[in-house]
């Protein structure tokens, strides 16, 4: 039975498993799927998790869970020698192994890139993960509380101020959010104002949302500065060593919380410990078909997809011919992907990959979005609903499907349950604080001597405690 090694369980990699399982005769292939996660993140959903909007785990899609037929690994890919065919495999526990393979399918994602810019590093946090969006709105959350103890001033100014680097789809949706989450917030802190609360973005083009047309950029800008956005164009950031972010306009912004979503970069541990083709951005080269390779030449028994592929766009609207990498087209990837894997498994032609970018929406706070498909961009709470519309259809399974949407309903009647659970993250601080601890050894008598002097001083003590003071004192 040929052997099918899926690299990666994310958008592409998920889908690719999903409908493999649908489209593969029982007994015509072995499926077998490698992540150190345990599933999926939807991550169009990531900002209104960091909102508080949406519950965690319910833009999350479990692997064991709807990948019934599939071999589930629960490592990482840290080698691949498709010479060989054999992929190396580093779990967290026990020892690695070499895994053997017939068709090698690499969905395994990016991840975000930085600049070496001083303090980014150490006091940054990204947004390509679940729990990086927990922790952004555990902290805010726990910042509102802090704060709120505390004289107007610069530690006060310190914690309600948030900077988000990046002027993209991702920074500009989670800049909206976190802003309108801050304003919900103030009815139930009474010694904070509007005023004392400092949101900025850091953008080093002239213009943010590159995907949609000016006209709607601008009016994006417009909408953000009503609601107390502070938006810095064509400024890079140069440091942020000890939360102070140093911009190259010479301003310094001091901060408890950096997200940092300026653009991201195919898996390096993957990219570059495997022996596939590569081109000069750090993907995978890709055939409009899906398989690795060139136009002109094939490795065979091996695909790739998603943000880790350079796949031409055969629509020419792609970002230097390739499509850009987004959900979109790592979803459609994925499903194409299938297929064609199944039909060459039986013998058949692939078919390429083409497909028509349907648009751009973004949500910007409760109410308020924006959508772009051609010269048809629609604002407010049109745009909004047409967001939560795509995506909640988007999400997989209806088992998901319905938890995100049950959030949404549950939050329009009860509104947001603004609760940090920042302490989650040491669980055992209770525990640790009241835990009983065996009582230190006594220390050893220094010599016999020393052990000797206070039997000395014994019948002086008796004497003493025959006066009548000291049987006064016994009595009472």
């Amino acid at each position: 039975m040929p052997k099918i090694l899926i690299v990666g369980g994310g958008y592409a990699g998920f889908y690719t498993a999903w409908k493999l399982e649908k489209q593969l005769r029982k007994g015509e292939a072995e499926v077998t799927i490698v992540d150190p996660l345990p599933y999926m993140t939807y991550q169009p959903f990531l900002p209104e998790v960091a909102a508080g909007e949406i519950e965690a785990r319910h833009v999350i899609v479990g692997l064991r869970r709807h990948l019934k037929k599939t071999r589930i690994i629960t490592a990482r890919v840290t080698g691949i020698d498709h010479a060989n065919k054999v992929a190396t495999i580093t779990p967290d526990v026990g020892e690695g192994w070499e895994e053997a393979y017939d068709q090698i399918v690499v969905t395994a994602g990016a991840v975000s890139r930085t600049f070496p810019i001083p303090g980014i590093a150490d006091n940054a946090i990204g947004l390509k993960t679940i729990e990086e969006a927990v922790a952004i709105r555990d902290r805010i959350l726990t910042n509102f509380d802090q704060a709120s103890n505390l004289p107007p001033g610069p530690d006060r100014d310190r914690l309600l101020s948030v900077v988000v680097v990046g002027g993209g789809f991702a920074g500009i949706e989670v800049f909206a959010e976190v802003r309108a989450l801050a304003s919900s917030l103030l009815k139930d802190y009474p010694q904070l104002r509007f005023e004392d609360t400092h949101f900025h973005l850091i953008e080093a083009m002239g213009r943010i949302m590159p995907e949609v047309s000016q006209k709607t950029s601008e009016w994006v800008l417009k909408d953000l500065a009503k609601r107390g956005a502070n938006v810095h164009l064509d400024t890079q950031v140069t440091g942020a060593v000890g939360g102070n972010v140093e911009l190259s306009t010479g301003e310094v912004i001091p901060t408890d919380l950096i997200i940092w979503t300026a653009g991201v970069m195919a898996n390096p541990t993957v990219v570059r410990g495997s022996d596939l083709p590569v081109e000069e951005r750090g993907r995978i080269r890709t055939r409009a078909d899906l398989r690795v390779g060139t136009p002109e030449e094939v490795v065979e028994g091996a695909w790739a997809a998603g943000d880790v592929s350079a796949v031409p766009d055969l629509t020419g609207k792609g970002v230097g011919g390739y499509c850009v990498p987004n959900a979109q087209h790592a979803v459609r990837q994925a499903k194409l992907l299938a297929k064609n894997l199944t039909a060459v498994l039986r013998g058949e032609l692939p078919k390429e990959y083409i497909h028509k970018n349907l648009g751009a929406v973004a949500g910007l706070g409760l109410y308020n979005g924006v959508f772009q498909s051609g010269d048809l961009a629609l604002k407010g709470f049109v745009a909004w609903v047409a967001h939560r519309g795509y995506h909640g259809l988007a999400m997989p399974s209806w088992e998901r499907k319905w938890r995100v949407i049950g959030d949404w309903w549950h939050n329009f009647w009860l509104t947001r349950d603004n609760v940090s659970l920042q302490t989650v993250q040491n669980p055992r601080y209770v525990f640790e604080e009241f835990a009983a601890r065996p009582r230190p050894a006594a220390p050893e008598a220094v010599d016999a001597g020393a052990a000797k002097a206070p039997a000395a001083k014994a019948p002086a003590a008796k004497a003493a405690a025959r006066t009548p003071a000291a049987k006064a004192a016994a009595a009472k």
